[in-house]
């Protein structure tokens, strides 16, 4: 297996690629996945990134079959799973999962640290852990209460039971349900329309929105801060014009 990167029109595409496996990643597999993310993220010409699996899966999570690793070992290949879903939140870019078949393991994961999942009605979103004896790894335990609340969070978790696509936006793990065979192109449609907003405030907007759990006054004060630098942006100048001389912007990121 591996992971394509292709950058076209401001908006990069990560794609999973072992089908024969469901787009399960190994170890190298993930070093090249976390590699081909920071890259797009750090492309100044990239707004938008999307994460897609290679024929009709998402991705599948992790290699079990190597899985027989002393302690020491393991923290080490958690470690190296952290870099991914650290970049997916702190980046100041908006990040889309486009998730058919298989969205398991740190499969699941991924998708939930995403900003957009967008997902074919009849995917299977399963968090797996707990059926192979260990608990929800890759930030699952930190993303999934926080897109579907804690009690719903904690039967998907401790079950282990697969939820469809169409239950997965019901519960909010994710966001936007398609037809099968239509996540990646609605994700195109989703990334599109991010790239008309302003891509100063959208990345604020994550970084504050990535500060969380604040208090109301932290988050106020927080707010304050970052509008006032905003307001001294270029982008604002011309979102102020545009929405004045009834036209589209052009946001520039400056």
């Amino acid at each position: 297996g591996t992971v394509h990167l292709e950058t076209e029109g401001g908006i990069a595409r990560l794609t999973i690629d072992n089908p024969r496996r469901r787009n399960m990643m190994n170890l190298a597999m993930r070093d090249v996945f976390h590699d081909h993310l920071a890259a797009a993220l750090e492309d100044e010409t990239v707004r938008v990134v999307i994460i897609t699996g290679a024929e009709g899966n998402f991705c599948a999570g992790g290699d079990i079959t190597v899985m027989n690793e002393t302690p020491v070992e393991s923290r080490h290949r958690l470690k190296r799973l952290h870099r991914i879903v650290r970049l997916i939140a702190y980046a100041e870019k908006p990040v889309i999962a486009a998730t058919e078949g298989f969205v398991a393991g740190n499969g699941l994961s991924i998708a939930a640290a995403s900003d957009v999942v967008v997902t074919a009605s009849d995917a299977k979103f399963i968090c797996s852990f707990v059926k192979i004896g260990l608990v929800p790894d890759t930030a699952a335990l930190w993303f999934l209460p926080q897109r579907m609340g804690l009690g719903r969070a904690k039967l998907a978790m401790m079950t282990g039971e697969p939820l469809s696509g169409a239950q997965a936006v019901a519960s909010g793990l994710a966001d936007i349900e398609v037809e099968p065979g239509q996540a990646l192109e609605r994700a195109y449609e989703v990334a599109t329309s991010l790239m008309q907003a302003g891509p100063l405030g959208i990345g604020m907007t994550k970084a504050l929105l990535a500060r969380a759990p604040m208090s109301l006054d932290e988050s106020l004060k927080a707010e304050t801060d970052a509008q006032a630098v905003l307001f001294a942006t270029e982008d604002f100048a011309e979102g102020r014009a545009a929405f004045l001389e009834k036209r589209p912007a052009k946001f520039q990121g400056k």
